[in-house]
């Protein structure tokens, strides 16, 4: 019992702070395309995208979520403008972060890939890399599966010349602990005074049978550039 109760707070814990990441990868993605391409509407315009099946998959999972929308905003523009969408960053708002992370990935233009990467000091692959384990640990997070020591099936992709401060210590990248350091690499960003390490550490200090290790913390982890 003691056990699940600490997954179950974990898993609050993850989902609380990778909320925070998805709405700033979303704002990322939405304004910044927006911006470089001249197009508001660009996430309902197949001319921007490089593979046009996957456009178009996504396309009708987006229409069909914005007809059954119920949202505010949602239903003040279809009574108040003429366009069949709204502009991105009002559409965009129906996107979670698996689907936001598809258009991203779909983008024809490399270097409109690469700005949005650097707001987050990434490159574009590791980016898209990163993403897609957020999107799994969330989903984990969401449907209430136990996520202390899960073993994933995506490795992330390694970031080569780290501007920002990283891991040093070798470690499992397939463990709950790999994920949780890259939502500290984005929260540092997003959010520079977050209160991450302090929640861990009340989190742990609360449950002193856990076994971190089980969770891929490795010894002196607390020492890292990243953590410090």
């Amino acid at each position: 019992m003691r056990l699940y109760s600490f997954d179950k707070k974990l898993r609050l814990f993850l989902f609380n702070e990778i909320e925070k990441i998805e709405i700033a990868v979303r704002e990322a993605v939405m304004n910044i395309t927006s911006e470089r391409t001249g197009d508001i509407f660009w996430l309902v315009n197949p001319i921007h995208f490089h593979n046009q099946t996957i456009f178009n998959n996504t396309f009708c999972l987006l229409s069909k979520e914005y007809e059954r929308s119920t949202e505010d905003f949602i239903e003040h523009f279809k009574r108040t403008y003429v366009e069949p969408f709204p502009p991105a960053w009002i559409l965009g708002e129906l996107l979670p972060m698996g689907n936001v992370n598809m258009y991203y990935r779909n983008l024809k233009d490399k270097t409109l890939k690469k700005i949005i990467a650097k707001r987050f000091c990434l490159h574009a692959p590791v980016f898209e890399s990163w993403l897609s384990v957020l999107t799994l640990t969330r989903n984990a997070c969401c449907h209430h599966a136990r996520v202390w020591n899960k073993i994933n099936n995506i490795i992330p992709n390694d970031m080569k010349n780290m501007t920002r401060p990283w891991l040093t210590i070798p470690s499992d990248k397939r463990k709950i602990y790999y994920n949780i350091c890259i939502i500290k690499h984005f929260l540092d960003i997003i959010s520079p005074t977050n209160d991450m390490l302090d929640k861990l550490k009340t989190l742990f200090v609360s449950y002193p049978e856990i076994d971190i290790s089980a969770l891929g913390f490795p010894n002196g982890w607390e020492s890292e550039p990243l953590w410090r």
